[in-house]
């Protein structure tokens, strides 16, 4: 972080300067970004997407590894409905991604309800479905350190999980998979999404999507979390989804459903850089949400037009300052220009 003036401070972003990359996309939740201007999205057929710097793309289905004797088989759009599809979580659906060390596809699918692993042809194998014997849940995120460690965020154990939405139950948490397989590090979580460290990785940062906050621990050496505290403001203006670090030390956020991009400062001031809500759908969205009735019907009419359901963010481009949007109900990435660069993930260096 830099002590001149936050480049934020009176910023927004122009819509009439956003783009697009891609087309046809299923549910591009998160995006990775590479050096060479690639960007590889989840899909909600089973794969990802590769999206090259030309604007071509690739759609790359996994092929699962089962016993030596058995046929593999690719997976395969099925044609489910949006209450199957976002609501009951059928079918494989990738969420979270990250780049293993030498460049596979670590996902958290939030419809097989596991941690895999995907080869960039498209050779798909399960890490995980299990923690301490019982069903793993809505694994959200996953996320590689330095230490070539995988955390992993867990939303909830409720099924179906938009239950928590009302319920608030604070049974999301964070595992941590290394050399000694895979154990939780951190839980009581209120719908925990995105996890991100920042560029010492002293804290790991947790949104905590129903609890409208952001959480971060203090990262010790063998992996175990502590001093836990919450992180800006007791209670952000909707429901934080994903996040990013810039080089500064703002800390970028999305809120899905009424499709915002807030930034908090290192001081802990919220600053709005896009707002694509709608004030009609936000206002009823927001009554329910208060008085926990929210219905599927009513999420599912509450979003904005530029990005859908706007679940996260990715900084890239040759100079870092190339913001990508993610969504749930999208079916391209628009992109702008940033006056601030993004704090480079592990695979950037």
């Amino acid at each position: 972080m830099v002590s001149s003036a936050n480049p934020l401070k009176d910023w927004r972003v122009d819509r009439h300067s956003i783009r697009t990359i891609g087309h046809d996309l299923q549910r591009p939740e998160c995006i990775l970004a590479e050096r060479d201007g690639t960007l590889w999205a989840a899909d909600a057929r089973g794969g990802v997407m590769r999206i090259n710097p030309d604007g071509s793309q690739q759609l790359i289905l996994p092929v699962v590894e089962r016993a030596p004797d058995a046929e593999p088989t690719q997976a395969q759009e099925d044609g489910t409905s949006f209450e199957e599809r976002y609501v009951q979580a059928q079918g494989s659906l990738p969420n979270g991604l990250a780049f293993a060390e030498n460049g596979d596809i670590i996902i958290a699918n939030w419809g097989t309800d596991a941690v895999e692993i995907m080869t960039r042809d498209g050779r798909l194998r399960t890490l995980y479905r299990e923690i301490d014997g019982q069903p793993l849940g809505k694994a959200n995120f996953v996320l590689r350190d330095s230490k070539n460690r995988i955390w992993l965020s867990v939303n909830t154990r409720e099924h179906p999980w938009t239950n928590q939405l009302n319920t608030r139950t604070a049974d999301g948490y964070i595992a941590l998979i290394d050399e000694h397989g895979i154990r939780i590090v951190a839980e009581g979580f209120c719908g925990t999404n995105e996890i991100r460290l920042d560029a010492r990785e002293e804290w790991l940062y947790v949104v905590e999507s129903t609890a409208w906050r952001i959480s971060r621990l203090r990262v010790q050496p063998d992996g175990s979390l502590t001093d836990r505290e919450i992180y800006g403001p007791s209670r952000l203006p909707g429901f934080p989804d994903g996040f990013a670090f810039d080089a500064y030390g703002n800390l970028w956020v999305t809120l899905i459903f009424t499709d915002q991009l807030i930034a908090i400062t290192p001081e802990g001031e919220v600053l709005t850089l896009l707002d694509d809500s709608h004030p009609e759908t936000q206002a009823r969205l927001f009554a329910h949400y208060e008085s926990h009735t929210l219905t599927p019907e009513i999420l599912a009419a509450t979003h904005g037009t530029i990005a859908p359901w706007l679940a996260s963010l990715t900084f890239g481009g040759p100079d870092l300052r190339t913001v990508y949007l993610g969504s749930l109900r999208g079916t391209t990435i628009p992109y702008f220009r940033s006056p601030v660069p993004g704090l480079p993930m592990i695979h950037w260096h």
